[in-house]
């Protein structure tokens, strides 16, 4: 019962420390000092998640940087999607290839 108490609050708390996180992208926040690169795409695609469940119910979070350098960005952001889901489709071969 300790142990399910104890997972219950790590899956409840898990998204509300990753959501603070999140990209802003709100107008009154004002441009960010410096274009995001790769670096911040990755973080960004890595709480894809989280920053989309908390976009559903709060306005000002978005869940792309619009304010970005370009390919940089996106190329981060991609392989951090790819690092949370797991995506490289190394396991859709069911027998040994």
């Amino acid at each position: 019962m300790k142990t399910r108490t104890i997972l219950l609050c790590c899956l409840i708390a898990l998204p509300l420390l990753a959501a603070g996180c999140a990209p802003q992208t709100h107008p009154s926040a004002g441009p960010p000092e410096a274009p995001a690169g790769f670096l911040k795409g990755l973080w960004h695609g890595f709480i894809l998640l989280f920053t989309f469940l908390v976009s559903l119910f709060r306005d000002g979070v978005g869940v792309y940087d619009t304010h970005n350098n370009g390919n940089l960005y996106n190329l981060g952001y991609v392989l951090g999607v790819m690092l949370f889901f797991g995506g490289s489709g190394g396991g859709a071969c069911k027998k040994s290839c």
